[in-house]
C-alpha cells in the first residue's frame, strides 16, 4: 500500500499561552507532533509535515525524533485546506494521502490501517460525542451515504443535533486533492479554507466516501492546558490497559505512567507511582516498587526494585534487589544475584555476580567482581578535576566501611580494605590495605575539659 501522510502542524495554539507551536507541546515526556509522527511512520512510505507558527521549533523536534519528512510552510493559518494545498506539488495521483493532525496525538496505528484499507476514492475517520458542540457534523442522507461536512459555525438548529462528528482525518486519492483542493474556498463565517468541504466536493462528483468510527479518546486533540492534561490522563490509561492486557499486575492503574515502550514478561508487579521512559523491558517475575522511575533499563527474572528508585541506561540482571532509594545511573550493569542497598549510587559501573554495596555508597567508573561486598560509606574518587580515572575491585574482596578509593586504582582477588581507609595504591591478591591515620588516647582528658 503507497500511502503519504501529511501531517498538518502549524498551529499557534493560542489558548496554551506557550512561545512554542501547540505540537511541541508535551504528552507523556514527548512532544504531541512525536507521537504523531511516529504511529504515521509504523504504517506510512512518506511522510510531510506542513509547518507555520514557530517554524524552526518544529523543524528542529522532526529532526529530534529522527523520522525522515517533508516540511512544507503554510504562512498564514487560514484553514486546514489550505495547509494541505502547500504540499500538493508533493502529492502524486495514484498514492493514498493520509491526513494527521500533529495536535492529535493518540490516534492508533491499527484504526489507520483499517481506515487506509478502506476500498473507496476517499475514506474519513469519524466519532460520536453526546456534545458535539464546536465540531463539523457529518451530514448523511437516509441510505447513510455521507453528503458532507458541516462546520458547527455553519451549521443549522437542526443539523447542530447531529451527534456523529468529523475528526478531520481522512484518506483519499492523490487525484481526488491535486484536482479538488484548488476548488475549496473560503465562503464562510470564518473566512477560511476547511478541507471538510472537500467531503461534499467528492460527493457532488460521484466519488465513493465511506467512513469509519472510531472512540473519542483516540480524535481528542488539546487546545488548551486543562485539555491537554486531560490527554495525560487518557494517555495514562491508554498505557496501563495495555500493560494490563499483557498480563501484568498493576495495583492502581491511574497512577502507573508510561512514556515510551515497555516490555514485559510473565507475573510482573508494578506498584504506584511508577514512571517509565524510553524503552524499558522487564523478565519474568519482576516487582517493581512504588514511586520508582526506570529509563532505558533492561530489568532480568524474579529481580525485585524496591521503592523509591531511579534507573536510567542501566542492565540488571536476575534475582537482584535494588533499592529502596537506590540511583543507578548510565552504563551500570548489575550482575546476577546481586543487591544495590538504600542510597547507593552507580556510574559507568558493573557489579559482579552476589556482590553486594548495602547502603550509602557511591560507585562511579567501577569494575567490582564477583561475590565482593561494599561497607556503608565507601566511594571510588573518579575524578581528579580533569579526567575520569577507574577503580578495579577483583572477586570475593571486601571493602570497610567509610573507605575512599582514589581512581585510577585496584584493589585485588581476596583482597581487604580496612574501615576507614582512603586508599591510594594497589593492594595485592589475598591482602589487607589499610589506610588512616594512626589512634592515639589521652588518658584523663575528659577531667581537663572546661
Amino acid at each position: 500500500m503507497n500511502i503519504h501522510t501529511i501531517i498538518l502542524a502549524g498551529g499557534k495554539g493560542t489558548r496554551m499561552l506557550s512561545q512554542k507551536a501547540k505540537v511541541l507541546q508535551a504528552l507523556g515526556g514527548r512532544t504531541m507532533l512525536d507521537h504523531v509522527m511516529t504511529t504515521a511512520n509504523k504504517i506510512t512510505d512518506k511522510i510531510s509535515v506542513v509547518v507555520g507558527f514557530d517554524k524552526e521549533g518544529v523543524e528542529e523536534e522532526i529532526r529530534e525524533i529522527g523520522i525522515n519528512a517533508n516540511t512544507y510552510l503554510q504562512k498564514e493559518q487560514i484553514g486546514t485546506a489550505d495547509a494541505v494545498k502547500t504540499a500538493l506539488n508533493d502529492i502524486n495521483e495514484n498514492e493514498k494521502i493520509l491526513i494527521l493532525y500533529g495536535d492529535v496525538p493518540l490516534i492508533k496505528e491499527e484504526t489507520l490501517k483499517k481506515l487506509c484499507n478502506q476500498e473507496s476514492d476517499l475514506s474519513i475517520l469519524t466519532t460520536n460525542l453526546e456534545n458535539p458542540t464546536g465540531y463539523g457534523r457529518a451530514l448523511k442522507d437516509k441510505e447513510n451515504n455521507v453528503l458532507g461536512i458541516i462546520e458547527e459555525k455553519d451549521a443549522d438548529s437542526e443539523q447542530k443535533k447531529i451527534k456523529e462528528i468529523f475528526t478531520g482525518i481522512l484518506v483519499a486519492k492523490g487525484g481526488i486533492l491535486k484536482k479538488h483542493i484548488p476548488e475549496i474556498d473560503d465562503n464562510n463565517s470564518a473566512k477560511e479554507f476547511y478541507l471538510t468541504d472537500l467531503i461534499g466536493i467528492a460527493y457532488k462528483n460521484g466519488f465513493k466516501i465511506n467512513t469509519l468510527s472510531s472512540s473519542n479518546e483516540e480524535t481528542t486533540g488539546a487546545n488548551n492546558r486543562s485539555e491537554q492534561e486531560e490527554l495525560e490522563k487518557t494517555l495514562r490509561i491508554m498505557k496501563s490497559e495495555d500493560l494490563l492486557a499483557n498480563g501484568v499486575t498493576l495495583l492502581d492503574k491511574s497512577r502507573v505512567d508510561v512514556r515510551g515502550e515497555v516490555k514485559t514478561g510473565a507475573d510482573c508487579v508494578i506498584d504506584v507511582n511508577v514512571i517509565f521512559e524510553g524503552y524499558v523491558e522487564l523478565g519474568n517475575n519482576v516487582e517493581i516498587g512504588a514511586n520508582t522511575i526506570l529509563c532505558d533499563t533492561k530489568i532480568g527474572d524474579d529481580t525485585k526494585i524496591l521503592p523509591f528508585s531511579h534507573i536510567a541506561a542501566s542492565e540488571i540482571g536476575a534475582k537482584c534487589s535494588i533499592g529502596p532509594y537506590a540511583r543507578l545511573r548510565e552504563g551500570s550493569v548489575i550482575m546476577d544475584g546481586a543487591r544495590i542497598g538504600n542510597f547507593v549510587e552507580t556510574k559507568k559501573t558493573r557489579l559482579g555476580r552476589d556482590s553486594k554495596a548495602n547502603h550509602f555508597t557511591y560507585l562511579g567508573d567501577a569494575e567490582v567482581g564477583n561475590e565482593v561486598n561494599i561497607g556503608a560509606g565507601t566511594i571510588t574518587c573518579n575524578y581528579d578535576g580533569k579526567e575520569k580515572h577507574k577503580t578495579n575491585i577483583g572477586d570475593n574482596s571486601f571493602v570497610g566501611t567509610n573507605s575512599s578509593l582514589v581512581a585510577p586504582v585496584t584493589v585485588g582477588k581476596n583482597a581487604y580494605v580496612g574501615a576507614g581507609s582512603t586508599i591510594t595504591k594497589d593492594i595485592p591478591d589475598n591482602a589487607l590495605g589499610v589506610g588512616r591515620g594512626k589512634q592515639k588516647n589521652k588518658e584523663n582528658w575528659s577531667k581537663t575539659k572546661k
